[in-house]
């Protein structure tokens, strides 16, 4: 059941991260030709740079959920490839714990801003006046979403954690190894990394 909740939630995250990524590239192209008619015919759309703000920032929200399922989130770990693996588990579990943590009071008051504006009808002081509940939607339900994938990680690594599993922790929660990098980016290219994992 676990693995498939994780395949479910790893489905949501993908699809969420195609669709940020798509109206990434749409901002992108309007800020451009924001930029292009100002320079060419001294004409400006206004709003662009606003409506690209609020597409990197739910984009962002909705994208950490995959980035933690495929463990691509930054780790220090300068000292973590020469510790016991056992150890290696527990410091898995304690960062997303942390993880946790920190991402509950974030989105927590993330929710808050959000029903501030929509209980405030508040606009943004911009020639659009864009709705600030929109924007803060999306943003907000990114970090809801990221919560409740990080406490069904916490807890898929604690049940490794309790079975002494530690490959099952270091697939879930682990730090990649080289070798699982180079995969990751060779990914179908057929090569020979020469990289032997111990």
């Amino acid at each position: 059941m676990l693995e498939r909740t994780h395949g479910v939630l790893e489905w949501i995250s993908r699809r969420a991260v195609w669709i940020g990524g798509a109206a990434l590239l749409v901002a992108a192209i309007l800020v451009t030709l924001d930029v292009v008619s100002r320079k060419v015919f001294n004409v400006t759309m206004s709003g662009a740079d606003e409506i690209s703000g609020y597409v990197f920032a739910a984009g962002t929200t909705w994208a950490y959920s995959y980035c933690l399922l495929h463990r691509a989130n930054i780790r220090i770990d300068a000292l973590y490839n020469f510790l016991p693996r056992w150890v290696c588990a527990v410091l898995d579990t304690v960062a997303v714990a942390l993880l946790l943590i920190y991402n509950g009071v974030l989105a927590y008051r993330a929710w808050g801003a959000f029903e501030v504006s929509w209980d405030r009808d508040s606009v943004s002081i911009t020639t659009l006046a864009t709705p600030l509940w929109i924007p803060q939607l999306f943003w907000a339900s990114g970090l809801v979403f990221f919560e409740f994938v990080l406490l069904f990680v916490f807890l898929y690594t604690m049940v490794g954690l309790l079975r002494s599993d530690l490959d099952l922790v270091k697939r879930i929660a682990g730090v990649p190894s080289v070798a699982e990098e180079i995969e990751a980016e060779t990914h179908g290219m057929n090569l020979q990394t020469g990289v032997r994992e111990d």
